[in-house]
């Protein structure tokens, strides 16, 4: 084959493979934003308390539950109450009505939420190494693009029966799957489908819905928790300092 030949069919190969990219990534929609809790025209909005349906758990879960409500219910203590962020499948389903603000790369979604300044790093680019990953509350999280879907798989996952809707073990594993919706009057909705699989704590897969609001032009505000704990100490500090001249 002539040189030039060679040449130009490898030119041309390599602009197919250009082209095809850029059309793959033209399909997949920019998520970036601030996020709020959409609510469907004419739903009601929750009630807050009102009870859950019960959970498919198994009784060894179910008791560990059980145990570490009844250790927090004389004091109402709550993870959120000593800043930890709510960790997953709680942070995407729920976020305590904040909005969240999503930041969109080629091989990363930066997932922000205003409650507790909460980071979740969705990576899309290459898997991280088995032996560089450890449990966190968050667990790590993996996506892949499926056309216009991003489908996003998290494992390593701490154990946490303090989670108000969904305790889980460490064992578990969620699949979400992420697309958009455009309304008839231009408002965007991010819908969000979960399954949770959790053998060692459910009898059956666990699945749930979440859509957020597309909110233009809204930025999130600071969330310091532990602000009045600081203020708290300071003012300790100048009560010691006043007591001891």
């Amino acid at each position: 084959m002539h040189p030039h030949t060679l040449a130009s069919r490898l030119t041309a190969a390599l602009l197919g493979l250009c082209v095809t990219a850029a059309a793959v990534a033209a399909e997949r929609p920019d998520f970036t934003g601030v996020w709020g809790t959409y609510r469907e025209p004419g739903a009601a909005g929750p009630t807050r308390g009102a009870p859950q349906p019960p959970l498919p758990l198994r009784p060894e879960a179910q008791a560990k539950v059980d145990a570490y409500r009844a250790l927090v219910a004389p004091t109402g203590d709550t993870p959120g109450g000593f800043c930890l962020g709510t960790g997953m499948p709680g942070s995407m389903l729920g976020s305590g009505g904040y909005p969240m603000e999503i930041v969109q790369h080629d091989d990363l979604l930066l997932v922000v939420f205003e409650a507790h300044a909460e980071i979740r790093r969705i990576f899309t680019d290459e898997r991280a190494k088995e032996s560089d990953l450890f449990p966190d509350r968050n667990g790590y999280s993996f996506g892949r693009w499926e056309g216009d879907k991003l489908i996003v798989e998290t494992t390593h996952l701490k154990e946490a029966v303090d989670q108000a809707r969904y305790p889980h073990s460490d064992q578990a594993k969620v699949v979400e799957e992420y697309h958009l919706v455009t309304n008839d009057d231009g408002s965007k909705v991010l819908v969000a489908n979960m399954t949770m699989t959790d053998p060692t704590f459910y009898t059956q897969t666990i699945t749930a819905e979440k859509k957020w609001l597309y909110q233009p032009g809204v930025r999130l505000l600071p969330y310091e928790c532990n602000e009045p704990a600081w203020d708290g100490h300071l003012e300790e500090l100048r009560q010691q300092q006043g007591s001891a001249r």
